[in-house]
C-alpha cells in the first residue's frame, strides 16, 4: 500500500508545480521570465514587456509559490496520510516524494514543454533559445540530485523537534 500512497504523493507534488507553472504563464510566458535566464530577462526588459522591478518582484512571488508547496506538501502528506513518526521513515519518504517531482520538473516541464513546445516561447528573444542551455540543465539535475534530499533530512529533522 505504501507504494502507491508514494506514488500518488509524488503526483500531488508534480500537480502543485504544474499548477504553479500554468498559473504563472496564463498571460504569457513573460509571467514566470525571471526563470528564463539573464539575457532573455534582459531582452524582454529591452523590448518593453515587462521591467526588472516586476521581474524582481514575480522572483520574490515565484520563489514563494515555488518552495513553499515543496516545504509543506511533503510532510503534511508524509506524517499525516502515511502516519510516519522517525526520522529515516520521513527522510526516505520525502525523498521519494521531492525526487520525483524533481523529476518531473526537469523532464516534463524542462525538457518537454519549454524545450520542445511553443508555450514559453517569447517573441523576440527567439535567437537566445535555447532557454534552458546545456550547462544550466546539468545544473538544475545536480541540484536536484543533491538539494531535494538535503530539504528531506532537514524537514525530517524539524519534524523530529514535534
Amino acid at each position: 500500500m505504501l507504494p502507491i500512497l508514494l506514488a500518488a504523493e509524488s503526483i500531488v507534488m508534480c500537480f502543485a508545480l504544474l499548477l504553479v507553472c500554468v498559473v504563472g504563464i496564463a498571460n504569457g510566458p513573460v509571467g514566470l521570465v525571471m526563470l528564463y535566464e539573464e539575457d532573455v530577462q534582459a531582452r524582454v526588459v529591452e523590448l518593453g514587456l515587462t521591467t526588472k522591478e516586476r521581474i524582481r518582484r514575480s522572483f520574490i512571488i515565484g520563489c514563494i509559490a515555488l518552495f513553499l508547496p515543496m516545504l509543506i506538501l511533503p510532510p503534511l502528506m508524509v506524517y499525516t496520510l502515511n502516519g510516519v513518526t522517525g526520522f529515516r521513515d520521513a527522510f526516505w519518504q520525502m525523498t521519494v516524494i521531492l525526487l520525483a517531482s524533481g523529476l518531473f520538473d526537469r523532464v516534463f516541464i524542462d525538457w518537454y514543454w519549454v524545450g520542445r513546445t511553443k508555450a514559453w516561447l517569447i517573441p523576440g528573444t527567439e535567437d537566445l533559445m535555447p532557454y534552458i542551455p546545456g550547462r544550466v540543465l546539468l545544473r538544475k539535475w545536480i541540484s536536484t540530485l543533491l538539494l531535494n534530499p538535503l530539504i528531506a533530512a532537514a524537514i525530517a529533522g524539524v519534524g523530529m523537534l514535534f
